[in-house]
């Protein structure tokens, strides 16, 4: 098994190192937005100990990670008015996996409406409108 890099991305995040728009956070977990948003909403959830992916987690590190994806996927779903959310997690290089740390990726979804294509920088300004809907449904 490779090992956890301390210096991926989203450790930065979590150490303050990066900024980024957070939508909750509890002891176990943080959920912030995804700077290139393949949807309006589009957000992460991450758990705040190490591990690289669903095939490393432990139990308890999978177990508060869903329990926090149920819960922004809901408020998500409301604060956009969606007609479903799709969940993305990949695993490895091989299985589409670009930063290893654990990540459940939350598209909002409209019927009708194709995700955007990958690798494109959104716009700041109506992330952090879209992080601040999404954390306002959570109350």
């Amino acid at each position: 098994m490779t090992a956890y890099d301390d210096q991926n991305i989203f450790a930065k995040i979590l150490r303050g190192e990066i900024p980024s728009f957070k939508v909750y956070e509890d002891d176990d977990t943080l959920c912030f937005m995804d700077i290139m948003p393949r949807t309006d909403g589009h957000c992460l959830v991450i758990p705040k100990t190490p591990c690289r992916n669903v095939l490393d987690a432990t139990d308890a590190q999978l177990a508060s990670v869903m329990a926090t994806v149920k819960k922004v996927a809901n408020a998500a779903k409301a604060a956009f008015e969606a007609d479903g959310i799709t969940l993305q997690q990949f695993n490895e290089t091989a299985g589409g996996q670009e930063v290893f740390h654990l990540h459940f990726h939350i598209h909002p979804r409209h019927t009708g409406v194709a995700m955007r294509a990958p690798g494109q920088m959104g716009d700041m300004d109506a992330i952090k409108r879209h992080a601040e809907a999404i954390a306002a449904a959570l109350d």
